[in-house]
C-alpha cells in the first residue's frame, strides 16, 4: 500500500514539472511577440526608410542640385565651400585662383578649373585617399559665388548686363536684378543655355504673380534675351496715329483701327493699305475697310511690323509712293502698349 501511495506520488510530481516547462516555454515564446498595439514599423525601425511628405520639396532640390553639378563647370573667381563627410575640421570655403587653383588643407592646390562639381569632389577625394589623410574620403562642393559663368541679360530690360552671383536663382529672380522689363519688353523670351544649339523659349504673363510656371531656373553661363514686344503701326488720316506694341496676342485690322481712334471723316478707306516686310521684300496688301465695318469683307490679322495706312480722300497716292509715305508717317508716331 505504502509502495502504491509512492509512485502515485511521483507521478503527480512529473506532470507537474511537465506543466511548469510547458509555462515557461509559452512565456518565452509570448514574449517574443510584439505588442499587437505598436505597429511593426515601431517595433523594429529601418534606418533611412521612414521619408515624410514634407521632405519631397528637399528631395527634388537636391536632385536638381546634382544635375547642376554635372553641367556647371568652375572657373577663376568662384568661390566654393567643400565639405568633407564625418570632418568637420576639413570644411573650406576657397576663391579659384586666376592660376585656376585652390588651397585645401593637407593636399595643398588642386587645379579645379575646367573641372565639373562631380570632376572636382572626384580629383579632391583621390587626393586625400591617395595621401592616407582620409579612409574611403567623401567629398561635397557647393558653389556660393559662380563669378566665372555669370548670367548675361539682354535686350529690354531697364539694366541689362552680366550679373556674376546667380547660384541657385531662377528666371524671376534675375529680371529683378535686371531692374524689371521697359515699357516695349517683349513676354516671349529666349534662354541660351551652354552646350544647347537651340534657345528655352518662355511666355510669361504681364503679371508674373498670376503664373509662377515660367519661373524656371537658370544656370551659370545662361543668356537671357528679352526682346522688343512687336509693334504694328497704324498711321495716314486716324485720330491717334500709333505704334501699338502686342505683346501678348493679335490684332487685326479693326481693333488696331479702334486702338488708333479710328478714321476722321476725312480719310479714304478704299485706299487702306496694310504695308509689310517679307522674305521677299515689301509688298503693299489693299484692305476693303468698308467691306469689313458692312461684315461684308473678314477682318484681316495684322503682323509684327505691319504698317497699316489710311490715306486722307481727294488726294492721289500712287501705289509707288505710299511705302514711303506710310514709313514717313511712322517714325513720327507715339508707342502704346496693347494688352489683348
Amino acid at each position: 500500500m505504502e509502495s502504491g501511495t509512492l509512485t502515485f506520488s511521483r507521478r503527480i510530481r512529473g506532470c507537474m514539472l511537465g506543466f511548469s516547462g510547458l509555462f515557461l516555454f509559452l512565456a518565452v515564446v509570448l514574449a517574443q511577440e510584439p505588442s499587437p498595439n505598436v505597429p511593426d514599423s515601431a517595433a523594429q525601425p529601418v534606418p533611412g526608410t521612414n521619408v515624410s511628405s514634407s521632405s519631397a520639396p528637399k528631395i527634388a532640390e537636391l536632385k536638381n542640385n546634382d544635375e547642376q553639378a554635372v553641367r556647371v563647370k568652375l572657373g577663376t573667381g568662384d568661390l566654393i565651400e567643400v565639405n568633407v563627410y564625418n570632418v568637420p575640421e576639413l570644411t573650406t570655403k576657397a576663391r579659384v585662383g586666376s592660376s585656376g587653383d585652390i588651397y585645401l588643407p593637407l593636399i595643398d592646390y588642386v587645379h579645379v578649373d575646367g573641372l565639373t562639381q562631380e570632376e572636382a569632389q572626384a580629383l579632391i577625394e583621390k587626393r586625400l585617399s591617395d595621401g592616407g589623410f582620409v579612409r574611403n574620403p567623401h567629398v561635397t562642393i557647393f558653389v556660393d559665388e559662380a563669378a566665372s559663368q555669370g548670367v548675361a541679360v539682354l535686350g529690354e530690360v531697364t539694366r541689362p548686363g552680366i550679373y556674376p552671383d546667380v547660384a541657385d536663382h531662377k528666371l524671376y529672380e534675375i529680371i529683378s536684378e535686371a531692374g524689371g522689363f521697359t515699357s516695349s519688353a517683349s513676354r516671349t523670351i529666349a534662354i541660351l543655355r551652354q552646350n544647347q544649339a537651340e534657345p528655352v523659349r518662355v511666355t510669361l504673363p504681364r503679371n508674373l504673380a498670376d503664373d509662377t510656371s515660367g519661373n524656371v531656373e537658370i544656370m551659370p553661363g545662361d543668356t537671357i534675351t528679352v526682346p522688343r514686344a512687336p509693334i504694328i503701326y497704324v498711321v495716314g488720316d486716324v485720330g491717334r496715329p500709333s505704334g501699338l506694341l502686342v505683346d501678348n496676342g493679335t490684332l487685326t485690322v479693326l481693333q488696331a483701327l479702334a486702338l488708333a481712334g479710328g478714321t476722321n471723316h476725312t480719310a479714304k478707306l478704299g485706299g487702306a493699305r496694310v504695308i509689310r516686310k517679307g522674305p521677299a521684300g515689301v509688298t503693299e496688301i489693299k484692305v476693303e475697310i468698308k467691306k469689313m465695318l458692312e461684315a461684308k469683307s473678314p477682318d484681316v490679322m495684322l503682323q509684327a511690323d505691319d504698317i497699316l495706312f489710311i490715306p486722307v480722300s481727294g488726294t492721289r497716292v500712287l501705289g509707288a509712293r505710299s511705302f514711303e509715305a506710310a514709313m514717313s508717317m511712322a517714325t513720327m508716331v507715339g508707342i502704346y502698349s496693347v494688352h489683348p
